[in-house]
């Protein structure tokens, strides 16, 4: 038996149990009570409810402006609906840069008012003093390197990063640093799949890649775009394995029609009790 499937529960251990074993970890995201209930019953290993929320759940451009509320909610939502994945929460834009006191404030309050189990921050060294300070107060941190999305107006495009050997180095150093201070595991975001492959073997905590090929101990991907509801964002990473906006138009095309006609409702969906004096 694989070893996420001897546990009633994924933590963290559970998934440095699986990278030692050689068990690849499965995560996807997940923003309301719902849809996450589906995926933990089909058996996912990690749900992050990710600051993606801000473009496929609310329409923004960017992840920016979803707030830190917002992400509390969309949590709440999530945790009502697992009993064995491990949940993560991402911290959103400006709830830790910069002010290791604020990013230990925030997570204090996703973890309370949410019931989330861990969090991730996106960055290295910048985010140092916050991830220490989170950590200090036993909240299991992820980190995330690479494309970082909230540094989105810094970089200017969503093109791959460390292409460059200085970058590569640094994303290297980063990702033992944040070994060292004690991060769980470590998201690697649209990087050469080579280099993904040198820092999933250089450091002991798993690594889950999103565009960093094969040699990773885990995937994630943002259902949305796995499921096909997410229509114009197709990058090369992106493995589509449904396309529910077609099933959506196809349903709701159906009803109008129904609706239209009059066929719906028909007698074995109405209500017609007799009515007494």
């Amino acid at each position: 038996m694989s070893v996420s499937g001897k546990v009633k529960r994924i933590t963290v251990h559970t998934l440095q149990a699986m990278k030692k074993a050689g068990e690849k970890i499965s995560m996807l995201t997940a923003y309301d009570f719902s849809m996450a209930r589906l995926i933990d019953q089909s058996g996912i290993d990690v749900i992050l409810v990710g600051d993606s929320a801000s473009n496929v759940m609310a329409g923004h451009e960017t992840t920016l402006p979803i707030t830190l509320d917002q992400m509390i909610y969309h949590a709440s939502s999530v945790v009502r609906g697992v009993s064995k994945a491990l949940v993560v929460i991402d911290l959103p834009f400006g709830s830790y840069q910069g002010n290791s006191k604020e990013a230990l404030n925030s997570t204090i309050r996703i973890m309370k008012e949410s019931g989330a189990h861990a969090v991730k921050l996106e960055g290295g060294s910048q985010v140092k003093e916050s991830i220490v300070r989170i950590l200090s107060a036993g909240v299991p941190v992820m980190g995330h390197l690479g494309l970082t999305p909230q540094s989105i107006y810094k970089f200017g495009t969503y093109t791959v990063r460390a292409t460059h050997r200085d970058e590569a180095d640094k994303l290297l150093a980063d990702a033992k640093m944040l070994e060292e201070i004690g991060c769980f595991s470590i998201v690697l975001e649209k990087i050469p799949s080579s280099l993904a492959k040198k820092v999933a073997e250089s450091i002991s905590i798993p690594v889950i890649g999103i565009g960093a090929g094969p040699d990773v101990d885990g995937q994630v991907l943002v259902m949305h775009d796995m499921l096909g509801i997410t229509q114009e964002f197709k990058p090369r990473f992106l493995r589509q394995y449904a396309d529910l906006s077609s099933i959506v138009h196809q349903a709701v095309g159906q009803y109008i029609k129904d609706v239209k006609a009059g066929d719906f409702p028909n007698e074995q969906e109405m209500y017609d009790p007799e009515i007494r004096a």
